[in-house]
């Protein structure tokens, strides 16, 4: 990892900052949409202008060399990255800091630190990347002193095993090092979330994030092979099988578990060649409905292009990439083994059949992902985590929130969570606001909408508004059956949903699980349950 600081008040680094004329066109975008004249803009917050709490609990002398009380990284490990956190962030909130931010460089500093926590009674957040968007590690609000570990010196590729196509990474690793480190191998893990370039892999196993593909492969969980994970009451590692029938599989308890049953210090990730052919398209819909109708084919069609995402047409017109007249839907195939036309003709002829119109002399190549409405969505997507800390000191209003339902309910699925959220952003702001969706994953029984919301708030009740507007649409949401969360994690944001969700006797074994490898309930409490 580079040096340089990490922003505490936005994404990404110090010196990454939106350029003027993109700050530009965002104010023009927003005040076209919310009637707006002029924006009065809160000051990005300056670390020495924070006062934070003293720390609850002094750091033994034996850990001085790996744990911190210095004010920026405290700063830093108070939030995560959603637009609660944001608004928090710029109205200078940061009445709940860590007490003591940890830094182990091997496993034994680990097992050392916990030690300590539980000598003091302490809670320990583990932390990858911090680029939570659900309070999944923010502190807890206790009267335990707070431990937040980060794992950004315990990284790197331990060893590649190219026959088997699998790698060990230590937990702590960035996307970017991961990559780097497998490129002479000539084999990838290919798993790029939207936060690919600040978060790690323990932090992907933990939450089940989804990546790149958009089929198939959706989720983290599918590259798992085996899984090293230090607890409280001790070290457990699952044996490296390509796949087992012996009982409940070991990863999966782990899978998931959201720092709150153990750390994630090593895992063996199975990998591939990286794709040497690839084709693209894009095609435009009149109809939103008609166009999933399309999708759903696609996907029943077991086709598994790498790329499937369908943009309304309001989200590809609010992110430059088209006239709001059409939906669009992104469509790329890859593969290291073999060229991807034939996929590519046969997706394409069902987009014909559901009336899609497609440009079919556009390149289909590598070069056709970076053109015309797909290239603008792709740097749109890409440029999205550093829009935030230009809205929300505007006092606009972006948040986010994704699901997954099968395709028999979707149609009214959609129509009721959109118009909920819809009715919720004027009856909290007293103004008619812009909700999107687009889809991020498919299956041939369902897709994952997600859901944008955008309202024009009130600078001194931003977080209030958002959240007024977030249970709204998350009750209807879980009401119709649908998942509180498809990628982004249960989190403390999601919990109130999650418990509505989870069997009652599930959520008992996990409160059983936590008991016996977490005896105080030091990891992370809160998060997808209360430990007894």
């Amino acid at each position: 990892m580079t040096s340089e600081r990490r922003k505490f008040w936005g994404w990404g680094y110090e010196s990454e900052v939106l350029r003027a004329d993109e700050i530009t066109a965002l104010e023009d975008t927003y005040a076209k949409r919310f009637g707006l004249s002029a924006f009065q803009v809160t000051p990005t917050p300056r670390s020495e202008d924070i006062s934070l709490r003293m720390s609850r609990v002094a750091v033994p002398s034996s850990l001085t060399a790996i744990c911190s009380t210095d004010h920026f990284e405290r700063l830093l490990h108070s939030y995560g990255k959603s637009f609660f956190d944001s608004a928090r962030v710029f109205a200078r909130d940061f009445r709940n800091p860590p007490d003591v931010v940890a830094l182990p460089r091997s496993e034994a500093d680990i097992v050392s630190i916990l030690d300590w926590a539980d000598s003091v009674d302490a809670v320990v957040i583990p932390w990858g990347g911090g680029s939570s968007v659900v309070g999944g590690v923010e502190p807890p609000r206790t009267d335990r002193p707070v431990v937040t570990l980060d794992l950004r010196y315990l990284s790197g590729v331990v060893e590649i095993d190219t026959t088997s196509q699998a790698a060990r990474i230590r937990g702590g690793t960035y996307g970017p090092a991961l990559e780097g480190e497998l490129k002479s191998s000539g084999l990838t893990l290919r798993h790029f979330p939207q936060s690919f370039e600040f978060s790690t892999l323990g932090g992907w196993i933990a939450t089940r994030g989804g990546g790149h593909y958009a089929t198939l492969y959706t989720h983290i969980d599918e590259f798992v092979e085996s899984l090293r994970v230090i607890t409280p009451a001790g070290t457990l590692e699952s044996r490296r099988l390509p796949g087992s029938g012996a009982g409940p599989s070991p990863d999966r308890m782990f899978i998931g578990s959201e720092g709150t049953l153990g750390i994630i210090t090593e895992a063996w990730m199975r990998l591939r060649p990286r794709p040497t052919f690839r084709a693209s398209s894009t095609a435009r819909f009149k109809d939103f409905y008609r166009a999933a109708e399309c999708v759903r084919a696609i996907a029943q069609a077991h086709l598994y292009p790498a790329n499937c995402r369908l943009v309304d047409a309001d989200e590809a017109h609010i992110n430059g990439a088209g006239d709001g007249t059409s939906s669009i839907l992104v469509l790329t195939f890859e593969s290291a083994d073999r060229p991807q036309e034939p996929g590519m003709q046969r997706a394409l002829e069902i987009v014909r059949t559901y009336g899609g119109e497609f440009d079919p002399q556009a390149s289909r190549g590598e070069a056709a992902q970076r053109k015309g409405a797909a290239g603008q969505w792709r740097d749109a997507f890409i440029r999205m985590p550093y829009s935030r800390e230009v809205l929300t000191p505007r006092g606009i209003i972006v948040e986010t929130f994704e699901t997954a339902i099968t395709w028999d309910r979707f149609p009214h699925f959609h129509a009721r969570v959109k118009a909920a959220t819809e009715q919720a952003i004027r009856e909290v702001t007293g103004k008619p606001g812009l909700v999107t969706c687009r889809f991020t994953h498919v299956y041939p029984d369902g897709p994952a909408p997600y859901f944008s919301f955008h309202a024009a708030g009130d600078q001194g009740r931003l977080v209030d508004q958002c959240w007024a507007i977030k249970i709204a649409a998350s009750d209807v949401l879980n009401k119709l059956g649908g998942t509180i969360t498809h990628h982004h994690a249960v989190g403390r944001d999601h919990r109130r949903w999650y418990d509505r969700e989870r069997p009652e006797l599930f959520a008992q074994g996990l409160i059983a699980a936590k008991k016996r490898l977490d005896p105080k309930g030091m990891l992370n409490p809160g998060v997808l349950f209360d430990p007894e």
